[in-house]
């Protein structure tokens, strides 16, 4: 039976290593899983996904997905998107369609929230519809479990306004745990 599956977690925490080794395994068991991100995400060059430990490979579009077939859909084994929470209302709906009508099996890598603590409007979708929810950890520098995202400036400093979306990873961004975020503490008080 297929599944809509929403797996966030904050900065940091392998989401797009998992969704690539889960591409991945899905190949080395004679699948084909079809690996798609938001058009938005512009960050590793066209048409590619990567990891900060260095894993790579070419995905399609969530744009391009939702303009297929089904039978070119169905051609897959498991449809895996990263960046999930750029995705739009109706590209999360498609999502379902692909789940409940096609009968594939739809996995999501995203952020729950943004730098703000406000959901994204793809991860509120995949909170409200997905059929498995699953929480990716990891730690924030007091060695708590890190559930923000906390957006920093050239020197250093917390971000508590601006843009939703700003595209980044360890050059503005860190993950903390609720206390420090509310605090804006990024790292320990020399």
């Amino acid at each position: 039976m297929a599944k809509l599956y929403f797996r966030y977690g904050a900065m940091g925490s392998s989401k797009t290593a998992n969704a690539l080794m889960v591409q991945y395994n899905y190949y080395e068991r004679g699948k084909c899983a079809l690996l798609v991100k938001p058009q938005l995400d512009n960050r590793d060059g066209e048409g590619v996904i990567s990891s900060r430990i260095g894993l790579k490979q070419n995905c399609s579009y969530v744009e391009e997905l939702v303009q297929m077939t089904q039978e070119e859909i169905q051609k897959y084994d498991c449809v895996v998107v990263d960046e999930a929470q750029f995705c739009t209302k109706e590209q999360v709906e498609f999502l379902v369609h692909i789940v409940d009508d096609l009968t594939v099996p739809v996995i999501c890598y995203g952020l729950r929230t943004d730098f703000q603590r406000n959901l994204f409007p793809g991860s509120m979708w995949l909170l409200a519809w997905a059929d498995v929810i699953e929480e990716i950890k990891t730690v924030c520098w007091c060695g708590k479990a890190a559930t923000c995202n906390a957006r920093f400036n050239e020197d250093g400093e917390m971000i508590t306004e601006g843009d939703q979306v700003v595209l980044g990873a360890n050059d503005n961004y860190t993950a903390l745990c609720r206390k420090h975020h509310r605090r804006k503490m990024l790292r320990p008080m020399s």
